[in-house]
């Protein structure tokens, strides 16, 4: 076996690499950085993975991933993850993105959670939820809802059909 041939290297030209254990629980401000549509390992769907990154504090650098299956087979995955695709685009501002990078470097909230890898059992973040970000009500505020409709006038009540009563 040889050995690898590192001529040249110069380790005061890198930053270390950071620690890769699961940051706390808890919400991050932290904006998705980069997206893509994959395919399932089945190979009977499709998920976008998301790759983000928190913006400020303690962590700032730090990414978490998480991926939204779009397509599959189970109708209760893709709902799952239009809901969890609907959040996103509430946080950022953006309902009706043409592509995932109209999502990208938009701060949001991201809470976080710990769990154990299903793998190795092993602490690991996962993505709990995206709201807006925390105090921020710049550009990105959501247009204001339009005025309630007025109440219908009260007419008489009707008793449900299963609310009738037997003779």
């Amino acid at each position: 076996m040889s050995n690898g041939n590192l001529s040249g290297y110069d380790a005061n030209d890198y930053e270390p690499s950071m620690d890769f254990s699961p940051i706390p629980a808890g919400k991050y401000r932290a904006a998705i950085v980069a997206s893509e549509m994959r395919d399932t390992k089945r190979g009977d769907g499709q998920y976008l993975y998301l790759e983000i990154e928190i913006l400020d504090g303690e962590h700032k650098g730090r990414k978490l991933f998480d991926r939204l299956n779009l397509v599959n087979p189970s109708e209760q995955a893709e709902e799952i993850a239009k809901r969890q695709l609907s959040s996103i685009c509430r946080a950022c501002g953006n309902m009706t993105p043409d592509d995932s990078g109209d999502l990208h470097d938009r701060p949001m909230t991201v809470s976080v959670g710990v769990e154990n890898r299903s793998d190795t059992g092993e602490p690991a973040n996962r993505v709990k939820g995206y709201s807006r970000p925390d105090g921020d009500r710049g550009a990105q505020e959501r247009p204001a809802d339009p005025a309630p409709a007025p109440a219908p006038a009260r007419t008489e009540r009707k008793r449900a059909p299963w609310g009738k009563r037997k003779n």
